[in-house]
């Protein structure tokens, strides 16, 4: 299911076997350099590995040039309908288009199908559920992820005639399920890297759970070379939800791993307290580490006994342990202390 084919986007390689790369899109206006600049090194120590920009004028699209000055990061621009903004960004610098080919005049394909060739920019053709032909419409009665295969097929088509083929794809709709099936119908047909997302998810709690329901599936399929968590939130909850994603499907192991029990009647102490503190204090650590926060015996060494170190809890205390091995009992109110000193020591 793994892409055959890879697109190189300003030294990140998508597809190809390469490790899945985490995107996210501007919420600042491109022209606005300073801004941009900011975000995309708060992103960037999130982890970011690609940044779009929306590009809907010629000031958004010379702005580029200034970004990739001060930054040096891997540059999308996110073009609709207009071609020579296309021509103005890669001008500008710009290591991938983002256009729907089906958008523009047909004329004017090969002129921004040349214009990349010559700089070695790729091309992302964008399947939306949002933006299918009437004819595909009425093909499929309505938006289907055979309609959604159809359109990419038909703009790589396009590209493909203009004799350009540094192409990758993305299939999206605001259902999951709807996602999922495009995705994985489109895998089988062609070899395009794939960027994967649910677009339009939503607010940050429901979205990142659609997203991770979407994404989580087709990543567990070996299907995905790069994703974006498209919510209606800053564009740092984005990462951080991908990241955490990718965590949960196997293909990311974060510097701290957090496993903590579900509390239930049997549970002494104030675990979610306890656990949501840690997180928080443990945020920003580079240790490759594992720590367990459970909240009694029946969830305690036994079930976290690959945790590096952990506590259960008791009446009022917990029994501290390292790799399932009882260490000592430590008083509630020292948990956390004793925990960041011997976390410390790792």
């Amino acid at each position: 299911m793994a892409s055959l084919k890879s697109v190189n986007i300003g030294g990140v390689t998508i597809g190809g076997g390469a490790p899945v790369a985490v995107q996210s899109m501007l919420s600042v206006k491109t022209s606005d350099v300073k801004a941009s600049v900011g975000q995309i090194c708060r992103l960037r120590d999130l982890g970011c590995k690609i940044f779009r920009v929306a590009v809907p004028d010629v000031a958004a699209a010379e702005a580029i040039a200034e970004i990739k000055k001060k930054t040096g990061a891997p540059i999308v621009a996110d073009i609709h309908f207009d071609y020579r903004l296309a021509l103005a960004a890669l001008k500008a610098g710009a290591d991938k288009i983002r256009i729907n080919p089906g958008n523009l005049p047909r004329e004017r394909v090969p002129i921004v199908a040349a214009a990349c060739k010559e700089r070695g920019a790729p091309i992302r053709v964008g399947a939306n559920g949002g933006s299918l032909s009437k004819e595909l419409l009425v093909k499929y009665g309505g938006v289907t992820a055979e309609a959604l295969v159809d359109s990419a097929l038909e703009n790589i088509k396009i590209l493909n005639d203009c004799d350009f083929d540094d192409i990758c794809v993305s299939l999206k709709a605001s259902s999951a399920p709807l996602t999922v099936a495009a995705c994985r119908l489109f895998a089988l047909r062609a070899p395009y890297p794939l960027h994967i997302g649910v677009t339009e998810a939503g607010t940050e709690q429901g979205g990142v759970i659609k997203s991770a329901v979407g994404i989580g599936a087709l990543l567990l399929d070996g299907i995905g070379d790069t994703v974006r968590v498209s919510l209606t939130a800053p564009p740092e909850k984005e990462v951080t939800a991908a990241y955490r994603i990718l965590a949960a499907a196997g293909l990311y192991t974060p510097p701290v791993e957090i496993i903590s029990c579900p509390t239930c009647g049997r549970t002494r102490i104030d675990i979610v307290s306890i656990a949501n503190e840690l997180e928080e204090r443990l945020r920003g650590v580079n240790k490759h580490i594992k720590v367990a926060v459970m909240g009694c015996a029946v969830n305690g060494p036994g079930e976290a006994r690959d945790a590096d170190i952990g506590i259960a809890g008791g009446d009022g205390d917990a029994l501290l342990f390292k790799k399932g091995a009882p260490v000592r009992k430590i008083e509630e109110k020292d948990i956390i202390p004793v925990l960041l000193e011997e976390i410390d020591k790792l």
